[in-house]
Parts: structure tokens; C-alpha cells; sequence
């Protein structure tokens, strides 16, 4: 379960090709005002041989002089939780994979993956873009998420863990009152403590088409009916519509 950052993929690379002057562009690297800047210069003017980075790399750049890309642990990008992550996934890979060749040249694109036969990987290889767009339009309709239906998201906080706990299945039952199966959660987010409070999100799917007003009266009903609950009167309440 142990990852790897920029920083170790820099280090391993100057041990490999010490000779190659490698150069990263990440979050670290990039806190002055140009550093972005002359990092793209220095590559451009061949100062660089190497440029490894997030993927901040792979937005809006155009080189004459890059012969290989490659994508490091694309399963990460595939399994986030996310309803989105196959989308995202083809469009970073298929963005980068335009960096690499010369004007005249074809480059080498080579993507790190442990499912090299996953649809996303083979859509991206194939460069089957119709494909992937009915896959996952398919399975959008199927699953009910946008954009055949619209996303509330609502995230409690306390820095209490267990009245959070309580208070996150007392607002969801109250949400389920009104639209049963169409809550999902509650669930703890991948960041599930954010500066000294506990987070928790549930998620509500509203098919499109069906009265505005009434679900707003359905969801302010739960909302006030929670509000109601004097133990839970401190716990922050954040809805987001359409979180995408």
C-alpha cells in the first residue's frame, strides 16, 4: 500500500541515469512566483532532460523536444472513489500522451499499470474515444449520476468522533424518510479529519425533471427537523449541490 512521490521517482531516476539533468515540478518546487516559468524554459532550451511532476506536467504543454512520456502508477488514478475516475483517467492519459514526439517523429508513450487489460488502459491505447463515452454514459444512466441525475452532497463536522457518528445517521435517516434509496452513506470522506474536526458525507441522486421546488421543501423539512435535535445543534452542516 506504499506509494511514491515525485521526490522518490527524482531520486531514483539520478541513480539510474546520473548523467541526466533531471528536474521536478511539483507543489515544492513551485512556491515562488516563476518557478513554473523557468522550469518551462530550462526544458524547452534542452537545460532539462528530464521533467518529472504531477499533473500539473501534462496541462497545455507543447515541446519540440519530447521523445517519452510515461505515466507512473495509472491504477491510482482508476480506482479513486470517484464516479468520474474512468473519465478523468482516459483524459489525463490520452493529454499526456500527446506531449511525447517530435515535429517530424513519433515518441513513446509508456503507462505503469497492473491491469494492462482494463477498458480505460485499452480505450486509451486503442485511442477508442466513442468507446469509452458510451461505457461510461451507460453506466452513468445505470448507477443514476449525472448527468441523467443531479448530486447533493452533505458533510457534517464535529470534532466529537462518536456524536458525529450519531449525528450523521440521524440526518440520513431523516433524508431517507423522503427519498429512501436515493441517499447513499453516510460514509467518511478520503480526508476524513480536516483541521481539528471529524468529517462524514452522505450523498442524495435526484432524477432530473422532477419538481425543484418540492425536493428543496422535502430537503429543508430533514434539514430543520435535524436542526431540531439539541445535541446536534453544533455539528456544521454543508450541502453542496452538484459537487462535480
Amino acid at each position: 500500500m506504499h506509494g511514491f512521490g515525485t521526490e522518490k521517482v527524482e531520486e531514483d531516476l539520478s541513480i539510474i541515469l546520473p548523467k541526466a539533468k533531471i528536474k521536478r515540478m511539483d507543489l515544492d518546487t513551485t512556491r515562488s512566483k516563476y518557478a513554473y516559468e523557468q522550469i518551462f524554459r530550462d526544458f524547452e532550451e534542452g537545460n532539462i532532460d528530464i521533467l518529472i511532476g504531477t499533473q500539473m506536467v501534462t496541462k497545455g504543454l507543447d515541446f519540440d523536444n519530447v521523445g517519452v512520456v510515461g505515466v507512473l502508477n495509472a491504477d491510482n488514478m482508476l480506482n479513486y472513489p470517484d464516479f468520474r475516475a474512468f473519465e478523468r483517467s482516459f483524459q489525463m492519459m490520452v493529454q499526456v500522451s500527446g506531449r511525447a514526439g517530435r515535429k517530424n517523429k513519433t515518441g513513446k508513450v509508456i503507462i505503469q499499470t497492473y491491469s494492462p487489460y482494463h477498458s480505460v488502459i485499452r480505450y486509451v491505447v486503442d485511442n477508442l474515444y466513442n468507446e469509452m463515452y458510451d461505457s461510461q454514459i451507460l453506466e452513468r444512466r445505470n448507477f443514476h449520476y449525472p448527468p441523467f441525475y443531479r448530486l447533493i452532497k452533505f458533510s457534517l463536522k464535529h470534532k466529537d468522533y462518536q456524536l458525529l457518528n450519531n449525528a450523521a445517521h440521524e440526518f440520513t435517516s431523516l433524508l431517507r424518510k423522503e427519498f429512501g434509496s436515493a441517499v447513499l452513506g453516510p460514509e467518511y470522506p478520503m480526508v476524513s479529519k480536516v483541521r481539528g474536526l471529524f468529517v462524514k458525507d452522505c450523498m442524495l441522486k435526484l432524477p432530473k425533471g422532477k419538481s425543484n421546488v418540492q425536493m428543496k421543501t422535502f430537503v429543508k423539512n430533514s434539514i430543520l427537523q435535524f436542526r431540531g435535535i439539541g445535541i446536534y445543534k453544533a455539528v456544521r452542516l454543508i450541502i453542496d449541490v452538484d459537487p462535480y
